[in-house]
């Protein structure tokens, strides 16, 4: 069983919440079969997915904030030190010539 589901079972003191998602018949098939050959339930699957898919979310949005600020802020006084700024991009050439 997956760490993240097995982790979930464990943890039942959560308190949950119904939400109600139809789903087109292909969808809903598949996730029956996956929920069938790792012998859980389908919930647990689902409930797993759209956790995935909210933490890809919020990465996402933290990465956008972070490079939005770092075009606003280029060219001034709390821009990346130039002598840093080019170390490492003279490391990263370095190492992608390594690999």
């Amino acid at each position: 069983m997956d760490t993240a589901i097995s982790s979930w079972h464990k943890n039942r003191s959560l308190v949950m919440k119904n939400f109600h998602v139809p789903l087109p018949e292909q969808t809903y098939d598949n996730l029956r079969a996956e929920a069938e050959r790792m012998q859980v339930p389908a919930t647990t699957l689902a409930r797993e997915a759209v956790d995935w898919w909210l933490r890809q979310q919020f990465r996402k949005s933290r990465q956008q904030a972070i490079a939005a600020y770092a075009a606003e802020k280029a060219g001034t006084h709390l821009d990346l030190d130039s002598d840093l700024e080019s170390a490492a991009i003279e490391h990263l050439v370095k190492r992608g010539k390594a690999e």
